[in-house]
């Protein structure tokens, strides 16, 4: 911030326009030292018939040989000591699939009054009705018993990594980074109102974000109100925009605008519209060149530290030292 504060007094950076995007950072784990529920089950159920084997061991000792080098008690010590370590890495399991359960029902909630007020309006909703949440683990969640607050994520190369999403709100004139955060979850789309308030928490001298660019991956209805509520204009990618536009569709003009209030129709037609486009654009433009410098120039690719809040905290002074790289850039150093 205070970065920030020194760039606003240089005449670099006023917000306006903010891109936000977020990348997948290599955690300081390997996805080798993941377990996954059903495979800790399985763990469990061998190590317990090892420990009735052993204790069926001890108990006939007198009558029969043991194998060289073998110490009974020792063999039954460290056997319970690692149940109790799969215990504890259960529980933690378990009580992620509640919060998880917890997150979905309220969505799946909210879907349903969604349907139900438009049913109410007289409108027929897109789709199938939304299926309410299973609770309770599932066999593929992991723990990772290195840095356990880290997940497995897909990763742009392909394939999976044990890691953080790491986001970034970027000034569209200056790209300058304006916001971070740093989350367990994959997706995307429960990002922008944790960016909204990050953002909001910036000193009046350096204004507050007007238009927010994001692409399809941090779309939702809440995600726009949320934006319009905190007086943002939203221009968030309802889909994966298409490579190689006609050349007729890139020059029509701009559709008239729409009778409906629906923030989400709104948000839409401007979309479509030449200014709309041309401003969507500048997302790709902005945020990417960020993160694919902070990578492969700084040399920024993997955190040092473990657990989420100092990956957090790893992740400011990232984005501080880029600011003061692209403020030198700006002054013509």
């Amino acid at each position: 911030m205070q970065v920030l504060l020194v760039a606003r007094e240089m005449k670099l950076v006023k917000l306006g326009r903010i891109a936000l995007d977020g990348t997948k950072v290599k955690a300081n784990a390997s996805k080798h030292r993941a377990l996954s529920y059903g495979h800790i089950g399985r763990i469990e159920a061998k190590l317990r018939e090892e420990v009735q084997q052993l204790m069926g061991m001890a108990e006939n000792a007198d009558r029969q040989s043991l194998p060289d080098g073998m110490d009974v008690p020792a063999e039954l010590a460290r056997r319970e000591a690692r149940l109790k370590a799969l215990a504890d890495a259960k529980a933690k399991i378990e009580a992620r699939a509640q919060e998880r359960f917890e997150d979905e029902q309220k969505e799946y909630e909210a879907r349903v009054a969604r349907r139900e007020a438009q049913r109410k309006d007289g409108r027929k909703p897109r789709g199938k009705d939304p299926k309410p949440p299973q609770g309770g683990a599932r066999e593929r969640d992991q723990i990772n018993l290195t840095d356990e607050e880290s997940r497995i994520m897909p990763v742009s190369s392909g394939g999976f990594e044990q890691g953080y999403n790491a986001q970034a709100a970027v000034d569209v004139e200056t790209m300058l980074i304006m916001g971070t955060t740093v989350t367990q979850q994959s997706n995307d789309k429960r990002q922008v109102a944790p960016m909204i308030d990050v953002l909001g928490t910036l000193p009046e001298p350096l204004g507050q974000p007007e238009v927010l660019l994001a692409d399809a991956g941090y779309f939702s209805a809440a995600n726009v109100a949320t934006c319009e509520a905190a007086d943002i204009t939203p221009l968030i990618a309802i889909q994966r925009d298409a490579h190689h536009r006609p050349l007729m569709e890139r020059f029509a003009d701009d559709p008239a605008p729409p009778a409906s209030t629906d923030p989400i129709v709104r948000m839409t037609h401007q979309l479509k519209t030449r200014t709309g486009r041309a401003l969507y654009g500048l997302r790709k433009n902005t945020v990417e060149p960020v993160f694919g410098i902070i990578r492969h120039v700084m040399g920024f690719r993997q955190f040092s530290l473990r657990g989420l809040s100092s990956v957090t905290a790893e992740w400011s002074l990232v984005a501080l030292a880029w600011n003061i790289k692209r403020m030198s850039v700006l002054r013509g150093g």
